[in-house]
């Protein structure tokens, strides 16, 4: 993780800063981003609540089609999400890569993987707009 850019993303995505989501990794290619279990962010039964997750992943999706904007673009945002879970957390962290699989001109389809200890938690792709300035 770097400090420096946690801050740039938590600053950028504030909901990043009232999660605790830490930055490690962020080029063009590849994102990976962590959380880790809080009693705060539990639902029933201690299990970390699938929207943290689904915030991780979203949060990461977008870092990396933000990385990915044509110049012309200024911003990004997600248009759709689908998130299928596989695994529970009740402690730990887990950590989100994510990776693009389209990059066009109107949208960016990103992939992205929860894993916690190497075990997949959940998958996620996502649909990302590109957004470019109104004249």
């Amino acid at each position: 993780m770097t400090e420096a850019l946690t801050a740039s993303i938590r600053k950028r995505m504030p909901l990043c800063e009232t999660l605790g989501v830490k930055a490690h990794s962020l080029t063009r290619e590849k994102a990976v981003f962590s959380l880790d279990w809080q009693e705060k962010l539990t639902t029933g039964n201690n299990i970390l609540h699938g929207g943290c997750i689904m915030a991780l992943a979203d949060a990461t999706g977008a870092a990396v089609a933000y990385e990915n904007l044509p110049d012309d673009a200024n911003w990004t945002s997600t248009i759709e999400s689908k998130t299928n879970f596989i695994g529970a957390v009740k402690e730990g962290t887990i950590i989100a890569t994510a990776t693009p699989l389209h990059v066009g001109y109107s949208t960016i389809v990103v992939e992205t993987e929860i894993r916690k200890e190497g075990k997949l938690i959940a998958k996620i792709t996502q649909t990302q707009t590109v957004l470019r300035p109104r004249n």
